[in-house]
């Protein structure tokens, strides 16, 4: 199938990333938020990324114009329904994500192919409570976007070949890498990243290294480009328990249980950068740790 126009829901870290790489490629978007301020804040984001490939000579300007020109917005979801494609990129709540699909069901095309950028949830669950289970796939984009080459395809148990083809063709136009992950919980990605992050968070809590000690510890000592506390801090505290949290549920094993320094975080509101405070403070100019 031939996919021109592309409906994105959710203007947030993620959404406005994944429109930015898609109004790049020569896609029609319509960029969906329930706020008129976040879509023009993911308007003003999307126009300075891309000025700053221009400074960097990575698209020419006519490149960036063209592709500003692609994006419309709305607060209106059923205004999506006219799309080819469909890439929902809401919170990581699945009651929130299922209402979105329940809401567009009535007004999708019959060709529409419905997809969710979750991290985490069950795609063959999301796609049970719509009528296209078949058009129904996982489509999660690492953060951020315009940068990281990775998508990861989750095809749901009903999933079939003609959807996961396209999007698989899709994921070419974008200059992107897919990997093909079975719908199991976190997928690959998460699977193998949250528990890691979740681990230092323990060593933390446990009070075998400071803050400072476990991030430089895996930068020099494991060639991480970002220590796992102040990774978790740009990811968002919220959302790495969110992950846990369905790992927990979804594979019954003790290993995935969320530390309680991390429930305790997200308890308070410190959510990493977003809030500007999580395992590290970033009111100031340097981040500072918090512990």
């Amino acid at each position: 199938m031939e996919i021109s126009t592309v409906g994105i829901v959710g203007a947030g870290q993620m959404g406005n990333g994944i429109a930015h790489v898609f109004a790049l490629s020569g896609y029609n978007v319509i960029l969906n938020d329930i706020s008129s301020d976040a879509l023009a804040a993911a308007i003003k984001l999307i126009d300075a990324n891309l000025e700053r490939q221009v400074s960097r000579d990575k698209i020419t300007r006519d490149a960036k114009n063209a592709a500003m020109a692609r994006i419309k917005t709305t607060t209106e979801l059923t205004e999506l329904g006219q799309t080819d494609l469909i890439i929902e990129a809401a919170t990581e709540r699945e009651e929130i994500k299922a209402q979105i699909f329940e809401t567009l069901l009535p007004h999708l095309q019959p060709h529409t192919i419905l997809t969710s950028n979750t991290s985490s949830i069950s795609i063959t669950r999301l796609a049970a409570r719509t009528d296209r289970p078949e058009k129904f796939l996982g489509f999660h984009f690492m953060n951020p976007v315009p940068v990281m080459q990775l998508v990861e395809l989750i095809r749901g148990i009903a999933t079939d070949d003609d959807t996961f083809q396209t999007c698989l063709a899709v994921v070419d136009t974008l200059g992107k890498t897919a990997a093909t992950s079975e719908d199991f919980p976190a997928f690959i990605v998460n699977r193998i990243l949250m528990p890691m992050i979740n681990e230092a968070i323990y060593t933390l809590y446990e009070g075998v290294g400071s803050v400072q000690s476990i991030d430089t510890s895996l930068k020099l000592g494991a060639n991480h480009p970002m220590g796992p506390l102040e990774l978790a801090d740009f990811i968002g505290l919220d959302t790495c328990l969110a992950i846990m949290n369905v790992l927990h549920d979804g594979l019954a094993d003790t290993k995935y249980r969320p530390c309680p320094l991390l429930t305790k975080y997200v308890e308070a509101g410190w959510l990493g950068r977003k809030t500007n405070r999580g395992f590290y403070d970033y009111t100031g100019e340097t981040p500072v740790p918090t512990r």
